[in-house]
């Protein structure tokens, strides 16, 4: 009747004196939450209640707190037992994401770290969303979901950010270099290019995705220059033909046009000189001249 009315102060008489009686798990979890419902003015006795002996079960004590939203409550609750798992989320859920990001790093499991980062990008506390996305973005099979939050709100320069200081950890992989690569062909093209000729040498690219999004936002040069360092000369001289006003140059297009392996593209070479660069078909023939069938040509 008193928990109906929320009298919490009688119930907490009561359990405590029921205690004094008998020894039980259930009347210690009950006080503890008691204790919590009574509010603010309760949380020093609720401190050192469980900091002394007794039966509860502190951990469920703490989720039912939790799932209460009696946070500052939790918060005790889990520091005693030292679990900084729920404790992370808790100091979340207080704002107190400096905290959080401390026992995350004491957690240290990636389910943490980006329940952290994704309240911090939320939040908008964008140097700790990058502090603890760092300890995600080295994990493969995370990193794109990462990617995903932040674009859900539009923070694509802070995504930007945070991929580019990936790189510079002890752990990073090809994941960060490539999707960072898809991001500058989605919201910075002119930064594209550059990235590719410093990272895909060096092998730091997944090629075959990273070309799949430059067709996707139409970085045909990026796409052709893709295509010939993996050795696809086909697919690159293709792409400058049917995408020639931003693809096509004419030394890119003569290095490519002798690695060939499918003859056709000779002939359809020539044809399409003919028709958009006539004046350079004599340099395109001289290349080629060994490996084409003559009268066909004619």
């Amino acid at each position: 009747m008193s928990q109906q009315q929320n009298n919490y102060e009688e119930i907490i008489s009561y359990l405590i004196m029921a205690r004094k009686h008998k020894k039980e798990q259930r009347i210690d979890s009950e006080l503890i939450f008691a204790y919590a419902m009574g509010g603010e003015r309760f949380l020093s006795e609720l401190e050192a209640f469980v900091n002394e002996p007794n039966q509860a079960d502190i951990l469920a004590s703490g989720d039912r707190c939790f799932d209460a939203r009696l946070y500052l409550s939790a918060e005790i609750l889990f520091k005693r037992i030292k679990n900084n798992h729920k404790l992370a989320n808790t100091y979340v859920m207080l704002k107190k994401y400096q905290a959080a990001y401390d026992a995350a790093k004491k957690a240290d499991v990636p389910k943490v770290w980006k329940s952290v980062c994704f309240a911090c990008v939320r939040a908008k506390e964008f140097r700790m969303a990058s502090l603890c996305g760092a300890n995600i973005i080295i994990q493969p099979d995370h990193l794109e979901e990462v990617i995903q939050h932040y674009e859900k709100f539009g923070y694509w320069e802070e995504l930007i950010s945070l991929l580019e200081t990936g790189m510079s950890l002890e752990r990073t992989h090809n994941g960060i270099y490539t999707e960072l690569g898809i991001l500058f062909a989605k919201y910075q093209p002119a930064r594209l290019m550059d990235h590719i000729r410093t990272y895909a040498q060096a092998q730091k690219l997944l090629i075959p995705k990273l070309i799949r999004a430059c067709e996707q936002y139409q970085m045909w040069p990026e796409a052709v220059h893709l295509h010939s360092i993996y050795d696809q000369q086909d697919q690159a001289i293709l792409t400058m033909m049917e995408h020639s006003p931003s693809a096509w140059r004419h030394d890119i297009f003569s290095q490519n046009i002798v690695n060939v392996a499918n003859n056709d593209l000779y002939y359809r070479a020539m044809i399409f000189y003919l028709e958009e660069e006539p004046l350079l078909l004599n340099d395109l023939l001289k290349l080629i001249s060994m490996k084409i069938d003559l009268t066909k040509t004619v």
